[in-house]
């Protein structure tokens, strides 16, 4: 395709997987967030909870300056104090609920225009239908709260018996939920996840044809599947093209297509640059790896699939 990607989307990567030494909320945030920001080929870039609160403040000054939209990411958070947001004990779902507004708040104060988050751990079929029940009131809790802020929410969809092994999930239950929450609150939204997508057993056309009508805004990268003694097994998120992954330029050409195909992305010039969809790189270095060089990776493969289309 001759036509530019800005046309369609705002490309973006998510800042502590491009740097893993700052999924934590601390280390080099301004250093490396300055790395992304100063490449013009990035419009967005997905960021997650700052400690410090002079780095915070630096960083809201960062984005403002570089004129980029931002969205933040709950996942470490959750995920680092093993937080359940559809736990069947009570008192676990709020203080995962808890934590989560927090970064609602957060978000705000950094001037990003939306807020993701992932189910808690599957609690096995018996139980589904009660984490479900227990998932749709932290949601509807997490929207209602982010409208106050102007903010958009969204739900990823992960693997369910692979890494993560999430309540969330494949597409029809990923439908379910959104189905519900769309209902009452239409600052909800799905992430697809070109990485995940194999770990759900799902052809990406089936996941897409899905979830395209409440898909605000994807991911992409790669995954490994096959081998369980690959260092990169699982929901590792290693670079486009590594031995043994799954994705590489002509799964993303198929992805980029498909999403054309269910009008996720189309031409429309009525839609303010910050609404059309985020499509981000969720790509992380392995041991030993440069990420800049892994972000280098992510670009070329991003424009050799658009090429293709």
């Amino acid at each position: 395709m001759v036509e530019s990607w800005y046309q369609y989307m705002n490309v973006g990567t998510l800042h502590f997987m491009s740097f893993p030494d700052v999924g934590k909320g601390e280390g080099p945030v301004t250093e490396t967030l300055e790395k992304i920001l100063q490449d013009d080929f990035f419009t967005a870039v997905e960021i997650t909870h700052i400690k410090d609160d002079k780095v915070r403040e630096q960083v809201k000054k960062m984005l403002e300056t570089s004129h980029v939209i931002s969205s933040y990411v709950t996942h470490p958070m959750l995920l680092s104090n093993k937080l359940d947001i559809n736990s069947l004990n009570e008192e676990h779902r709020k203080k995962a609920v808890a934590v989560v507004k927090q970064g609602i708040e957060e978000a705000a104060y950094l001037g990003a225009t939306g807020v993701s988050v992932l189910s808690g751990p599957h609690p096995g079929k018996a139980l589904e239908q009660e984490g479900l029940q227990k998932l749709l009131e932290s949601l509807e809790e997490f929207c209602d709260y982010s409208q106050k802020y102007n903010l958009a929410f969204e739900l990823e969809t992960f693997d369910f018996d692979v890494d993560k092994k999430c309540l969330i999930g494949k597409s029809d239950l990923a439908v379910t939920v959104a189905q519900k929450i769309r209902m009452k609150y239409p600052n909800f939204g799905l992430i697809l996840d070109l990485s995940h997508i194999p770990l759900q057993y799902e052809p990406t056309k089936t996941a897409i044809k899905n979830c395209a009508r409440y898909s605000t805004h994807l991911h992409i990268g790669n995954c490994v599947l096959k081998d369980r003694n690959h260092p990169a097994y699982g929901d590792q998120h290693p670079r486009f093209g590594v031995k043994g992954g799954e994705n590489d330029v002509d799964q993303l050409r198929e992805f980029f297509e498909t999403l054309f195909e269910e009008g996720v992305l189309k031409r429309d010039t009525t839609v303010k640059v910050g609404e059309k969809p985020l499509i981000s790189f969720e790509v992380k270095p392995m041991a030993g790896e440069n990420p800049c060089l892994v972000i280098a990776n992510s670009k070329r493969v991003f424009k050799q699939a658009w090429a293709l289309l």
